[in-house]
């Protein structure tokens, strides 16, 4: 009854995808019958009386039931997904205009003692210009989110390295259109002293430590690209796309557990980040200096995150493959019809433990392809998991020498193992 409730309810949410409430609600209760029908069929209750009698039947079709149901809930969730979005770009635009507001109101507070300055007006006409730009640039990306389009990557998560590159190039850019603002003769103007100025503000030797802190980390965001394209492609990251970018993107990992790696990476460019800020607030005549003890500190924060990123990732290994013996069963070869047990290691990759890319687990084994059936227990499920897999043998599998191995998910096949099926 949950089920076809969701479902009935789907049909509204489809109508209305773009209104973000309805996106919300309808996931939240497809969820909900989601994890109630699970319980349920745990539990060994729902199992129609013409497959109840066999229990490889009625293990079959409950995880039949399970897919479908899995399915409906991963619609919905890309209904929410597409209804968050837009709810995002919204929200983004917002905070944009937003900051130019509390800047006009800080500096009009601040000005009442010391007056309005040039200054004041430069540092109000450079957020009025970002402000039109970044607005633009949503406007053109408002399907992917808006402001959010290029933090997002391909697995559809938000991407730290792209975070902490897109922070430091809105500072630089902020920068240099206040200087550009404030000192608008950047040709040679008449004996005004403008040329010593202008060259004061965007002098080498003070900038150097800005200029290598955007270098710094735009190099790990495009080595980190790299590195998770040659673990793709070797088969060593798995990589299973999101319903939807979440804000813990940038201090969690794929699996939704807090990254200490990336947490270092983050705090220690913002906080360097900050100082420089502080800096151009202090001196704004000039490109904010930044100390090369703090290049240092953002250096080594940057080797560290991107050793992490070397290292991350297993490839999908199966370690053997044995006769699944239920208690009471005698001891015997591997027949057809029997329940075999992989055991390994990567099989649910990380961001894969939600039931519908649980449901597109393939063991090949020989020339047919088994889907992992779901088995059900109460609070989550006994089968698959990241180290062991069972299934039933297919009857079409001849006896003899067969080759087994593991689909995951993402797409990566195992090793191939040899196991003897006898008659």
């Amino acid at each position: 009854m949950a089920v076809q409730e969701a479902r009935r309810y789907g049909e509204h949410t489809t109508a209305c995808a773009d209104c973000a409430p309805c996106g919300r609600t309808g996931h939240r209760r497809a969820v909900a019958a989601f994890l109630a029908r699970r319980d349920e069929l745990a539990a060994g209750h729902g199992v129609p009386a013409a497959v109840a009698h066999s229990p490889v039947a009625a293990r079959q079709w409950v995880s039949d039931e399970l897919a479908q149901s899995a399915r409906a809930v991963t619609a919905h969730g890309r209904e929410a997904g597409l209804a968050w979005l837009d709810l995002v770009r919204r929200g983004g635009l917002r905070a944009v205009w937003g900051a130019v507001l509390v800047l006009l109101l800080g500096q009009a507070l601040t000005a009442v003692d010391s007056g309005w300055t040039g200054a004041r007006t430069a540092g109000l006409c450079t957020a009025l210009v970002l402000a039109a730009l970044l607005g633009a640039a949503a406007h053109v990306h408002r399907v992917r989110g808006g402001l959010l389009a290029p933090l997002i990557g391909e697995d559809n998560r938000l991407s730290t390295t792209r975070a902490v590159a897109a922070a430091w190039l809105l500072f630089l850019s902020f920068s240099l259109l206040f200087l550009a603002v404030r000192f608008p003769a950047l040709r040679p103007p008449a004996a005004t002293g403008t040329t010593t100025t202008t060259a004061t503000a965007f002098d080498l030797s003070r900038a150097a430590g800005l200029l290598t802190a955007l270098a710094l980390v735009a190099a790990v965001t495009v080595t980190a690209r790299l590195v998770v394209t040659a673990g793709i492609a070797a088969g060593r990251l798995q990589k299973v796309r999101a319903d939807r970018p979440r804000a813990a993107d940038l201090l969690c990992d794929d699996s939704g557990r807090a990254c200490l790696a990336d947490v270092q990476y983050l705090l220690v460019s913002g906080a360097v980040l900050a100082l420089a800020a502080v800096g151009l607030a202090h001196d704004p005549a000039r490109l904010p200096g930044v100390p090369w003890s703090l290049v240092l500190l953002l250096g080594v924060s940057a080797v560290w995150h991107l050793a992490a990123k070397c290292t991350e990732g297993v490839r999908p290994t199966i370690h053997s493959v044995v006769r699944s013996r239920e208690a009471g069963d005698l001891d015997a070869p591997i027949r057809t019809g029997d329940d075999i047990e992989i055991r390994g290691r990567g099989f649910v990759p990380p961001g894969a433990g939600a039931p519908d890319p649980l449901t597109r687990l393939v063991v090949r084994i020989g020339p047919v392809h088994a889907h992992v059936p779901l088995v059900p227990v109460p609070g989550g499920f006994a089968n698959p998991t990241d180290t062991a897999l069972t299934v039933p043998l297919p009857a079409d599998v001849e006896p003899g020498r067969v080759e087994v191995s593991v689909v995951t998910a993402a797409g990566v096949e195992t090793n191939r193992v040899t196991i003897d099926v006898v008659d």
